[in-house]
């Protein structure tokens, strides 16, 4: 058994701090732990971290594909519970409610059956505020006269102007990070120091210990969390459940006037053809992105010949996605559709079977603490995830989140791999990054991170 949690004593271990890492050092800073130390081979925020994005779509209520591994019932329940916690700690926290931008949404797809799946998922009646949308003219109007520019074609949609909206993602996870930091967390980041090589086992129990990191350190704790999204499998056979899972995003860079015009727009997303949000003020660039089920970068260990999806990092996209920002911006918003890219890069995260969460003691090692698969939906919850993983490190973690939540290597046997797990867009297919060579990528003018 490991030893019992003191505040004030006990030496808390965060592997990772991108979104997750970064909650759970605020929330158990918050709770009083006074010794604890995250590591992650990069400065916050880091480029590879599927949060270090200028923003992101917040979303009114969940929409989970897939099936859940506890009961139907659970599903609901742990899916709206989230739902209701996040969004007050977008609203309420003072960490995070500078960074969540309340502008509505506007939700829509081409193809007659997700057109049907949208209806089921979303509900979008009247009484629940929504605005059909079945015509180009109806798309223009949910915006300010010149944004909206195309002609939509195909388009079945609708228009919500209050409970969803974007999120500045880059600047909440800096904030969170700082926070914890401030309340005494000990961020070591940056590689070697902060780069974990390999999680430390004692010798009898076979538990775990802690980390070393690449520059030699040992790093031992009462608690291990590991928070290291789709590098998790690096560092501990997670027996098939989580895929690394890439997608694709590029940024246009606006004039000043344009960025004016482009302010306070609710949030566009095509299921199929991809979504893009305001721009930001800093840089006054425009992200868009394309849909798709996303890319894995399968590689084959030569040693044991088990395969797997490796992450890299990449400030280039597929010109394949390429083409998919394009043709999304000639239905949408034509004038932007033939403008060079001033960013673009790849993001990573890391999919379970059921696409639920996996937040849970390990079975074999008690004092190792997971909380990884994101699953595509993970960040939203940023400012109440680190509160669940902390929870499960305490033992108090609601039954219903426990079990949907669990440790559940079943649900893994004979994955398919090509699953889309409910995603749509380009092929609809899962690409490999394997299969695109070295002239198929795009050139972006002054690349950075």
């Amino acid at each position: 058994m490991p030893t019992p949690l003191d505040p004030t004593t006990s030496k808390i271990l965060i592997i990772g701090c991108g979104t997750w890492g970064s909650s759970t050092a605020l929330h158990l800073a918050r709770r009083g732990y006074k010794h604890i130390t995250v590591l992650d081979p990069y400065e916050v925020p880091s480029p590879i971290s599927a949060g270090n994005d200028i923003n992101k779509i917040a979303r009114g209520r969940s929409r989970h594909s897939g099936s859940f591994s506890g009961t139907e019932d659970d599903a609901v329940w742990v899916s709206e519970e989230v739902r209701i916690k996040a969004t007050e700690g977008w609203m309420k926290d003072p960490v995070f409610k500078d960074y969540y931008h309340e502008t509505g949404y506007v939700i829509a797809a081409t193809k007659p059956e997700n057109v049907r799946e949208l209806e089921e998922t979303e509900r979008p009646t009247p009484e629940r505020g929504f605005v059909e949308l079945s015509d180009a003219e109806a798309f223009r109007k949910t915006m300010p006269e010149g944004v909206l520019t195309g002609d939509f074609p195909g388009w079945k949609g609708w228009y919500k102007a209050t409970g969803a909206g974007w999120v500045h993602a880059r600047k909440a996870l800096t904030a969170a990070a700082n926070e914890a930091e401030r309340l005494g967390a000990k961020l070591i980041c940056g590689s070697p120091h902060g780069r974990v090589i390999e999680l430390l086992f004692d010798s009898d129990s076979g538990d775990v210990i802690g980390a070393k990191t690449a520059d030699g350190c040992t790093h031992t704790a009462d608690r291990t969390i590991v928070c290291a999204g789709a590098n998790a499998p690096q560092l501990l056979d997670m027996k098939d459940q989580l895929r690394p899972t890439a997608w694709t995003l590029a940024h246009l860079k606006m004039t000043p006037e344009e960025a004016n015009l482009y302010t306070n727009l609710p949030v566009l997303f095509n299921v199929e053809r991809g979504f893009f949000m305001e721009p930001d003020e800093e840089n006054q660039e425009l992200k868009i992105c394309d849909e798709h089920p996303g890319y894995c970068n399968w590689v084959t260990d030569p040693k044991t010949n088990h395969r797997s999806s490796m992450p890299f990092a990449r400030h280039q996209i597929p010109r394949i996605s390429e083409k998919g920002v394009r043709e999304f911006l000639r239905e949408a918003m034509p004038h932007l559709a033939d403008r060079p890219f001033a960013f673009a890069r790849i993001c990573w995260c890391a999919d379970t079977p059921d696409r639920a969460f996996l937040i849970s003691p390990h079975p074999d090692h008690p004092s190792l603490i997971l909380g990884v698969g994101g699953s595509g939906h993970g960040f939203m919850q940023i400012p109440v995830i680190g509160q669940y993983i902390a929870d499960c490190m305490e033992g108090k973690l609601d039954e219903r989140m426990t079990r949907s939540w669990r440790w559940r290597p079943e649900t893994a046997v004979g994955r398919d791999w090509t699953d889309t797990q409910g995603r749509f867009g380009g092929s609809d297919v899962v690409m490999d990054f394997q299969d695109v060579k070295e002239g198929e990528w795009t050139r972006v003018a002054n690349p950075r991170l």
